[in-house]
């Protein structure tokens, strides 16, 4: 509900790239959602079950992506979009977790994602996690082409030589 609301809080986009473009990612990322969270037959089966002194830690993995995922949204400020495009006066964002990863969003979401799989131990959720992420990657392609365009190539390569896209400390 906060990041909903958090959403009034952005400028409007100068420039999109087109809606058609952005429809393959919006899609594996809706299906991971209903997968990581949805019991579907026959893959709703419980691979493991866990002590609960094993959930915690598996808690504190999801409370730490979305954590993360905050950071960036907050840090991003009025620059951030659900959709794929550039506001006015878009600059790159190299400080605070976009220094870490490119996308710590998309990097958040899905380090909460595998806390949640692990907590609901079936093969439908661990799917959701690979349709999430493989959405995320996606998107984060898409953008990554269409902010070298807007930006310059020059100044995102340069960024994209220093900070590693979804993964830390993989440099």
């Amino acid at each position: 509900m906060s990041w909903l609301l958090a959403a009034l809080w952005r400028a409007r986009a100068a420039r999109e790239p087109p809606k058609r473009t952005q429809i393959t990612y919006r899609l594996l990322a809706l299906s991971g959602v209903f997968m990581l969270f949805a019991d579907v037959p026959p893959l709703d089966v419980q691979l493991w079950h866990l002590p609960v002194a094993l959930q915690w830690p598996a808690v504190v993995v999801s409370f730490l992506g979305f954590a993360f995922t905050w950071w960036a949204r907050i840090h991003l400020g009025r620059f951030w979009s659900s959709n794929v495009g550039r506001k006015a006066d878009h600059r790159i964002i190299d400080t605070g977790p976009y220094g870490i990863v490119r996308h710590p969003i998309y990097s958040g979401i899905t380090l909460a994602s595998v806390g949640t799989a692990v907590l609901r131990a079936t093969p439908g959720a661990w799917i959701g996690v690979a349709l999430l992420t493989i959405g995320w990657y996606v998107k984060a392609r898409l953008e990554e082409r269409f902010l070298r365009e807007e930006l310059g190539t020059g100044n995102y390569d340069a960024y994209a030589r220093r900070v590693p896209m979804l993964v830390p400390f993989t440099r």
